[in-house]
């Protein structure tokens, strides 16, 4: 049997860290500085726009939708949970001290100590709140 060689904790810091430091953050240097600590060179992130690929491409990702919201935060929702070399986390995101306007899941591939992949999946709810925003039924 194969075991993998990602720590559980580094996963968990991943998790948080990325939620916070890069889709949370709202300056574009930090959130650059953070993806350069946090995620592989050819990482890439799928989520329900579509896929995006290598670190400038998400850095620009990640600023675009921030500025959609700025005054709103990511809170997790319960501790981050790990799988090899793989991790999950539950979050929601909206205005301060508020209740959350959508929520999703984070899961990542973590390749040497890094983010590779992340997979983002936004609840029905959400998508809901999408498609009633966006004026469609």
């Amino acid at each position: 049997m194969i075991q993998s060689s990602e720590s559980p904790e580094r996963i968990r810091e991943l998790l948080r860290r990325n939620l916070q430091e890069v889709f949370g953050e709202g300056d574009a240097q930090r959130r650059r500085a953070a993806i350069n600590d946090l995620w592989t060179n050819d990482a890439v992130l799928y989520a329900p726009p579509g896929i995006v690929e290598g670190q400038d491409a998400i850095g620009e990702f990640a600023g675009k939708l921030r500025a959609t919201h700025p005054h709103f935060v990511y809170t997790p929702h319960g501790a981050p949970q790990v799988l090899h070399n793989a991790g999950r986390l539950a979050w929601g995101s909206g205005p301060h001290g508020e209740e959350a306007e959508y929520t999703g899941w984070d899961v990542i591939v973590v390749r040497d100590g890094r983010i590779a992949a992340l997979y983002v999946f936004l609840d029905e709810a959400t998508a809901e709140f999408r498609r009633s925003a966006d004026g469609q039924s």
